[in-house]
């Protein structure tokens, strides 16, 4: 008996019930598509990395908002109020800057900086674990280690003179002094005041703290500026950047690192070197009285 299969009329390229196989399968659709209306300003910010900005997008409104560093509903405008609105922010830094990105959040200025600005370097300073993690594995993904460090940090744990030999750029993972970037920034972080206390001695003489702020900016200004300039900045300078590209323009607050101050955590460190202090036999500190001559 032949045991041959029998020629249904079914060749190999069928379905199950003679009728055409499915697929391919249609990619999934973009988590966070650039809209039309705004190729032409994203154009002109990111250049020829045009596509890096899209994968980051992509990655702010998948694993960004699974892991909670961006809200459900930022994700449709995520190029309109978050990518744009910081990409616009280069007009105002020099070429080959060092950038210094305080309370970084998911990168928000400092990975779009990288990504619109190869020319800069930059470090990306966050507390927070999960955050630090996504920022890593984002930088690792859109191929930035060379230009982009993380750091987990509070800025004040940052301030200070590097050890001999280390790096101008901060190891990551690890806190503690790092060398003083051309540019600081930061969005969304604090008071204008407190945000000058962490931030200007992280800055440069002479570099500047660029600080995103809303439309509430003038008056802010205007409530700090004293105390601004008790912390060693100038005068602190409103701005608008990307007008005419972006829809309203950004806001930022551009303050001047005039000099420097010694904050009082300076001065109580110095605790030990103050006159009166003096060693015990067990290596203890303890305070003496200075004998008359």
């Amino acid at each position: 008996m032949d045991s041959a299969p029998r020629d249904r009329g079914v060749d190999a390229t069928s379905g199950p019930g003679g009728e055409p196989p499915p697929g391919p399968f249609p990619s999934p659709a973009p988590a966070a598509p650039l809209p039309p209306a705004l190729l032409a300003p994203a154009q002109r910010l990111f250049g020829d990395r045009l596509e890096l900005a899209v994968a980051y997008a992509e990655l702010l409104a998948t694993e960004g908002v699974l892991r909670g560093l961006i809200g459900p509903r930022e994700a449709p405008r995520l190029w309109e109020r978050h990518l744009l609105n910081c990409a616009v922010v280069t007009e105002l830094i020099p070429i080959g800057a060092s950038v210094l990105d305080v309370g970084s959040g998911a990168g928000l200025p400092g990975i779009v900086l990288a990504v619109a600005r190869p020319d800069l370097t930059v470090t990306l300073v966050e507390p927070l674990a999960r955050r630090i993690a996504f920022l890593a594995e984002a930088v690792t993904t859109l191929g930035l280690t060379g230009a982009v460090t993380v750091l987990r940090a509070r800025a004040e744990e940052c301030v200070g003179d590097p050890p001999v030999g280390h790096a101008t750029r901060a190891s990551a993972g690890g806190a503690g002094p790092v060398a003083p970037a051309d540019i600081v920034t930061a969005r969304a972080v604090a008071p204008l005041d407190r945000l000058a206390g962490w931030c200007l001695p992280l800055t440069v003489i002479g570099g500047r703290l660029l600080a995103l702020k809303g439309a509430s900016a003038a008056d802010e200004v205007a409530e700090h500026r004293d105390a601004v300039g008790r912390l060693g900045g100038a005068t602190p300078v409103v701005r608008q950047c990307g007008v005419g590209l972006v829809d309203p323009p950004t806001t930022v607050v551009d303050i001047v690192h005039e000099r420097d101050v010694v904050s009082p955590r300076s001065r109580s460190s110095r605790g030990a070197a103050r006159p009166g202090r003096r060693s015990t036999s067990d290596g203890r500190s303890g305070r003496g009285r200075a004998r008359r001559g």
